[in-house]
């Protein structure tokens, strides 16, 4: 019997998502192709509603229907009650996921591209160990429940990641980039530049100074920052009481120049599609508007549990159910150049990545880092790479008081989009050697 019909018979309300992924990956290492390979999987996830409670199962096996039908009945004997309701069809935005130049994108190309990266490198430190991972492929959700409702769309995600490693007597140096997109982008050097530009800067290594300083987050190192902040925005952080957001909404809780949005609409980036993994179609959610929290993200199960609407980030892999997840996650240009920001620097810290990002008491807002990549600021310049730095401190605190952000925004892990933002004060620890 199709499986759709055996759910209708046997359940209350049933959703059934097929899955299917192709990919082609091409790496180098140290300065040399390494290898490339090719890789399908595909599967199918059940989820249902019995007598109120909620069931999962999942195979990668898509003709095991009888017994993926029973194991979701199974599971929903000792599942969560939840007041669930898997969503009727909507229409949904038009998102361009999908580019055919992407996906006819010969393996010679990609290696092609990737000793284009190499040599681009290697002419700015001819001592670096390069490594490069080019990842192209094919994604296909089709998702199907008891109201009737087909969500599918498929896309073309392309990754070009980079790790240039340099070591000199005891100095070890490692910078990364990442770019992700959807859509063909013939500028696919630009991460590999902004990288370039960094090694550069980091040739002259300086003192770090301690003490009270102004410190100015890159887009990179503003995940210290906003990774605490997409876990207190998170409504399962929300319903289970930890998000030290819970009940504050419609509260200035930041620094008016602070405004945060969730977008699953931008044509090409990795948060985007036209639905979210549960059929409730994306869109774009005003998080934190100028200091005040308007909103929080969340899939069906927290939404229900909460009492409000899904926003349309239910967010899941083959086997594991859906969990709200940001999309496309944006922290709001703002209207100072860079230039004028570092120009009204006297001594200060420029930080471009972390050590141990994540580590700490996260949903709190509190985090404790040493920095991996940071440079020195003074009168307006940068001056060189500092070592043995670290930053303490909690985001709720630090961000009611933002001294500037930003014109300028990147892109950064293929689904952030992030300024310079600069906090008149923090307290930098910095070791001698």
């Amino acid at each position: 019997m199709d499986i759709l019909k055996q759910l209708q018979q046997r359940t209350d309300q049933f959703e059934v998502v097929h899955v299917r992924n192709e990919s082609t990956q091409v790496r180098f290492e140290s300065n040399r192709l390494k290898t490339s390979q090719v890789e399908e999987t595909k599967g199918i996830a059940v989820r249902v509603v019995k007598q109120g409670r909620l069931g999962f199962a999942a195979s990668s096996d898509a003709s095991a229907t009888d017994q993926l039908v029973k194991n979701a009945i199974e599971s929903a004997m000792y599942g969560d009650q939840v007041p669930i309701t898997f969503p009727a069809a909507q229409s949904a935005p038009t998102v361009k996921t999908f580019d055919p130049m992407i996906t006819d994108l010969p393996i010679p190309r990609l290696v092609e591209i990737g000793k284009e990266i190499v040599d681009y490198i290697l002419q700015i430190e001819p001592e670096a160990r390069v490594d490069v991972s080019l990842k192209r492929g094919i994604q296909q959700v089709a998702l199907h429940n008891q109201t009737g409702n087909e969500a599918a769309y498929h896309s073309s995600p392309l990754s070009i990641s980079v790790l240039v490693n340099k070591i000199q007597g005891d100095d070890v140096l490692l910078i990364s980039d990442f770019t992700g997109t959807t859509v063909w982008q013939e500028d696919y050097m630009a991460g590999t530049r902004r990288l370039g530009e960094k090694l550069k800067l980091a040739r002259r290594l300086v003192a770090a100074t301690s003490g009270n300083l102004p410190v100015l987050f890159a887009p990179d190192g503003l995940l210290m920052l906003g990774l605490p902040l997409q876990q207190g925005l998170n409504g399962k952080s929300v319903f289970t009481g930890i998000s030290p957001m819970k009940g504050k909404l419609g509260e200035k809780l930041f620094s008016d120049k602070l405004t945060v949005i969730d977008d699953g609409t931008i044509d090409g980036k990795f948060g985007s599609a036209p639905y979210d993994d549960e059929g409730v179609p994306h869109r774009r959610t005003a998080l934190i508007e100028r200091g005040v929290l308007k909103n929080f993200i969340y899939d069906l199960k927290t939404a229900a549990q909460s009492g409000v609407a899904s926003t349309g980030n239910g967010s899941r892999t083959l086997f594991a159910p859906p969990n709200p997840a940001p999309t496309n996650f944006i922290v709001g240009a703002g209207d100072t150049p860079l230039a004028d920001i570092l120009a009204g620097i006297d001594t200060g810290l420029l930080v471009e990545d972390v050590l141990g990002l994540g580590q700490g008491n996260i949903i709190s807002g509190a985090f404790s880092n040493p920095l991996s990549l940071a440079f020195k600021i003074e009168k307006g310049e940068i001056v060189g790479r500092v070592k043995n730095a670290s930053l303490a401190g909690n985001i709720y605190d630090l961000l009611k008081n933002i001294a500037a952000i930003s014109r300028e925004t990147e892109w950064v892990y293929s689904n952030l989009n992030l300024p310079y933002l600069l906090l008149p004060e923090m307290n930098v620890v910095a070791k001698a050697g």
